[in-house]
């Protein structure tokens, strides 16, 4: 049955077994309409060859390749690590950083193109088709949304696969190899085959971007992390672009088996879900970045980006990129991060990222403040009234209490009154 009149839909193309299926779903199911590829390049690397041809050879009528690289992590990742932004204590959000991203240019490729609809992948249980809407209506609202897997007969990718056979659509994915996954340069996550179980452990085969710390190397490696106004722009004492940096350790971090998590996740729609992801370099650079930041920020303004940290992760993870609120959180960030810059020295050992040294010309840390020595810098004996003075509710409270004729309500109880069985 052809649904509503299509002209031309701009899709998220991956490569991958869903995207594929999508490309002649949509010319069966809208009236032939011209599909429009679009890959973004935030750095899959491998996954980008040959897939120009596997595009066309679907039936879509060319593909779109950027390298949106380096503004993916000046952008995006650098904010969000800035903010101090994790969801549920681990998820350092690869994957959800970058959707607002690939969406917005998607807007943009359908606007260049007179297309009036775009499509994704995305599966009706998933955080990435809200990822990807919530940025259309904020960007173009009168685009039409095409989400497949709300709509068609697939119900596995087992089904999948059937329908890529029946259309002659090349296929790089198997039954074999079930695992779903997202990589860019910031991280790669799997889900799906025996993941699916959270009694499972994940096969070591599954691991891409990291060995295992058992099988890391004996010897730890030191690095240092240069960083200016929160950014991080060295690797080693050696300026590197932020493409670069990630690149080099990646690999550093990912030989010393850095960066693997396996979670389960509570997904924006409701459900659980289990995810392993490997995220190397950003494992080691927010370290660093949470190192150089206990010197630099005073106790103030590190306690409240505390509560920032997890607004803002909760706001990235549930697709709202583009709402006033992590703008106007972004601005305070920014704030925060002027005096950010020094160097973060680093111990990488078998799967641990451990802070070895921490340097800044705008450190807060003052040895002769920190030292019980320097009697004309700190006065113990002020000390004394400080405390009176801080202590005063707990007295106050507990006077009350007594010349009540009661106990304060801290005070330890009789044990001796309890008899034992």
């Amino acid at each position: 049955m052809v649904k509503d009149k299509v002209h031309k839909v701009v899709l998220a193309y991956s490569g991958g077994l869903d995207t594929s299926v999508i490309v002649p779903w949509l010319k069966n199911n809208y009236d032939n309409c011209e599909v429009i590829c679009f890959t973004a390049d935030v750095g899959q690397q491998e996954e980008l060859e040959g897939l120009e041809d596997k595009a066309i050879a679907s039936g879509a009528a060319k593909l779109v390749v950027l390298d949106l690289r380096d503004e993916f992590l000046r952008d995006y990742v650098f904010p969000t690590m800035q903010a101090g932004a994790v969801y549920e204590h681990e998820y350092l959000l690869g994957t959800s950083i970058a959707r607002p991203l690939m969406a917005k240019k998607m807007v943009e490729i359908a606007e260049n193109e007179g297309a009036d609809a775009i499509a994704h992948g995305c599966t009706g249980k998933g955080n990435d088709q809200v990822r990807f809407e919530l940025t259309v209506m904020a960007l173009n609202p009168k685009l039409k949304v095409i989400a497949p897997w709300r709509e068609w007969e697939i119900r596995s990718r087992e089904d999948a696969i059937k329908y890529a056979t029946k259309y002659n659509i090349p296929l790089m994915q198997t039954e074999k190899d079930i695992y779903s996954r997202d990589r860019n340069i910031m991280h790669i996550s799997h889900e799906g085959g025996l993941l699916e179980n959270p009694w499972n452990e994940p096969e070591e085969s599954m691991y891409q971007l990291s060995v295992s710390p058992e099988d890391a190397p004996d010897e730890p490696e030191h690095i240092e992390i240069g960083f200016e106004k929160g950014n991080p722009v060295s690797l080693n004492g050696e300026t590197l672009s932020a493409v670069d940096l990630f690149m080099r350790l990646n690999k550093i971090a990912g030989a010393h088996g850095i960066g693997r998590v396996d979670i389960v996740e509570n997904r924006l729609v409701g459900m659980k879900s289990r995810g392993v992801y490997e995220t190397p370099a950003g494992t080691v650079i927010f370290r660093a970045h949470q190192a150089l930041e206990s010197i630099c920020l005073d106790k103030y303004t590190m306690h409240y980006k505390d509560f920032v940290a997890v607004k803002y992760a909760e706001l990235v993870y549930n697709g709202m990129w583009f709402l006033q609120l992590r703008e106007a959180l972004d601005a305070f960030v920014k704030v925060t991060q002027q005096k950010v810059t020094g160097t973060v020295r680093l111990k990488l050992y078998k799967g641990n990222t451990i802070i070895a040294g921490r340097k800044s010309s705008f450190s807060l840390y003052r040895e002769d403040y920190a030292s019980f020595g320097e009697e004309d810098v700190y006065n113990q004996q002020d000390a004394q009234g400080f405390i009176q003075l801080f202590g005063l509710p707990l007295k106050v409270e507990s006077l009350l209490a007594i010349e009540g004729g009661g106990e304060s309500r801290y005070r330890r109880p009789d044990f001796s009154k309890f008899k034992r069985d």
